[in-house]
């Protein structure tokens, strides 16, 4: 039981991350002159190095999510979405440094 509650903790960390990094993308592409498609934005982003500040900015909604939980009293959820949260910055710091 405890381990199914963590597994939707992390399933939900990893959708919202995903969510926001995907609105980040689009409200960038929107905002810049020089890109227009989200595919051109992600590689402009990969090329200037700051893929990372997108994910970050991506991860941002997983705070919402983890109050929410702790609110609820789904301890477990919570302790889920820190886990979806470690494993966003874990690959940040993959792709800064390797």
């Amino acid at each position: 039981m405890i381990k199914k509650e963590i597994l939707i903790g992390v399933f939900t960390g990893l959708l919202i991350n995903s969510i926001g990094f995907i609105l980040c993308v689009f409200i960038f592409s929107a905002l810049s002159a020089q890109t227009s498609s989200f595919s051109e934005t992600v590689k402009a982003a990969v090329q200037n190095d700051s893929l990372g500040s997108l994910i970050v900015l991506g991860a941002i909604p997983n705070l919402v999510l983890f109050f929410l939980f702790l609110r609820k009293n789904n301890i477990y959820r919570a302790r889920g979405v820190l886990l979806a949260t470690l494993i966003a910055a874990i690959c940040i710091a993959i792709s800064k440094f390797g």
